[in-house]
């Protein structure tokens, strides 16, 4: 008999009986074990994952080593008008700008057409083994470069002519097989434009470091478009060499774009004559301490594990501590015989909160060794940085490729043969493309970026299988697959368009 017809007596009685029991069966009570419905209870498979690991490398973009990736965007799907470069007119080159030599970087005499070419094949026989001569990648030339996705002014705002548009086999390197067996992210953007300062910090923090005393001489001068401005005797034509501009490592708002160093030791400005040796010197401008909230903050207020180790850090922290009229033999060192410690890359020592002395510099900010001890003992924290010393980062000027490439592979199998592996995540990525085109164009995002497309590697027992992932991410992607593992607080400059990486696990049910 329908509901309808019931006495008003009869409906109450049926209600107090039918909505216990539905309760109880949406609840999941009543559910046969064997049951494929999800209950309502039921946590998030990203718990399985017990251990991340961030292992971040230096400028390279995904076309200059995973460009002919199968069945990724590679180079093969660039368009002519993303691919043709053109000149300060707009119009095309007729053959690339001539590479120029730098350092040990010797000049690169063959003419090369107006496209894409091979770095590790004739005319130019760059080998993956050797390096190359370091690219302008800084925060507004970037944006040039990129030209509003059209990505066809890389080779006019180069310093290093044509060879920005230079690319490699990439079959050859080891990382490459492990992508071949786990997940390759091919729409991974690197989260801000320009280098490796201000897209480490994106990393920590999704945020844009600010020195609203940064001195005049120190801030870029930009035009109505918010490009930089040319010096008079720039060149009318890339053909005839870079263009000169009125740049510098601050905007013209103060914010901190382009390499500055950090106000504690281990630092690229020495200490003070007089004064703390902790510290650098105040009077040759390092960014002052800094107190935004970083994802170690929001690590830390729910008590997860967490450590930044870096390749040298004793040992650079040892030789920024020395009195300064004495030699650094570590930090910008680039000898083979010595550690290359870059100290901008080192993202939490501008934070107040990691000062020398402090309680939290001792807990998190460790050296590369300690890693390798605890994850051999299975001890490493639930989150783990891990960044290569200069000598094996891949970052073009002191050092090449293949051996960047090898280290991280060698340091991924390590993991894999550890008492961690079963649990784990590893993260493989770089910081940003390093001045080399792609083709790739940038989802929309803010003032500071997404900037250009960088490869990203998934390696881990839950990751699916042989897999191209082509949803959007960017750097701070990172921070939301932390984020949302651990049950964080947001952080505010984390955008909401990038992806997570949840996409590239089989966590099952």
């Amino acid at each position: 008999m329908p509901i309808h017809y019931l006495t008003a007596n009869s409906q109450l009685r049926l209600l107090t009986t039918v909505l216990p029991l539905l309760s109880i069966i949406l609840s999941g009570t009543l559910l046969p074990a064997c049951s494929n419905a999800t209950r309502l209870d039921t946590p998030d498979p990203l718990g399985k994952i017990e251990h991340i690991i961030v292992i971040y490398a230096e400028n390279r973009s995904f076309d200059n080593l995973y460009g002919l990736f199968p069945h990724a965007n590679g180079i093969n799907q660039a368009l002519p008008e993303q691919t043709t470069q053109l000149d300060h007119d707009g119009k095309p080159f007729r053959v690339l700008p001539p590479i120029a030599a730098k350092g040990t970087s010797p000049a690169v005499d063959a003419v090369l057409p107006n496209r894409p070419f091979r770095l590790d094949a004739p005319p130019v026989n760059l080998p993956l083994s050797t390096p190359s001569r370091d690219l302008v990648h800084s925060f507004y030339q970037n944006q040039e470069q990129i030209n509003g996705g059209k990505n066809n002014k890389f080779a006019a705002i180069s310093d290093a002519g044509g060879l920005t548009m230079g690319y490699y086999d990439g079959s050859k390197l080891p990382l490459w097989q492990l992508a071949k067996e786990y997940v390759l992210a091919d729409n991974f953007f690197m989260a801000a434009y320009g280098g490796s300062y201000i897209n480490h910090q994106w990393l920590v923090c999704a945020c844009t470091l600010q020195d609203n005393q940064a001195p005049a001489d120190l801030r870029a001068q930009t035009d109505a478009n918010g490009l930089l401005k040319r010096k008079t005797n720039s060149p009318t034509s890339a053909m005839q060499g870079p263009p000169q501009l009125l740049d510098g490592p601050f905007t013209p708002d103060g914010y901190a774009v382009n390499t500055r160093q950090p106000p504690f030791q281990p630092s690229g400005i020495k200490p003070a004559l007089t004064g703390d040796r902790h510290l650098a010197d105040p009077a040759l401008h390092p960014l002052p301490a800094q107190t935004a909230k970083t994802i170690g903050d929001t690590l830390s207020e729910k008590n997860i594990t967490w450590g930044w180790y870096a390749e040298g850090w004793n040992a650079a922290n040892a030789d920024g501590n020395q009195a300064p009229a004495l030699k650094r033999t570590v930090i910008y060192n680039s000898n083979d015989d010595a550690i290359n410690f870059q100290a901008h890359h080192q993202p939490f020592n501008y934070y107040q909160r990691f000062a020398p002395g402090t309680a939290d510099r001792a807990r998190h900010l460790l050296d590369g060794d300690a890693f390798l001890q605890g994850l051999d003992k299975g001890e490493l924290p639930q989150v783990a940085f891990y960044k290569p010393a200069g000598n094996v980062n891949e970052h073009p000027g002191y050092t090449d490729v293949l051996s960047g490439d090898a280290h991280i592979a060698k340091l991924v199998e390590r993991i894999k043969h550890s008492p961690v592996w079963a649990s784990t995540a590893i993260i493989v990525t770089y910081d940003e493309n390093g001045g080399f085109w792609d083709h790739a164009a940038p989802p929309k995002g803010d003032r500071w970026g997404p900037g250009s497309r960088i490869p990203a590697l998934v390696i881990s027992p839950f990751a699916k299988r042989g897999y191209v992932d082509h949803t959007a991410y960017d750097t701070t992607s990172i921070i939301k697959f932390i984020t949302r593992r651990f049950g964080l607080n947001a952080l505010p400059g984390v955008r909401e368009q990038a992806g997570d990486l949840y996409n590239a696990f089989d966590l099952g049910s």
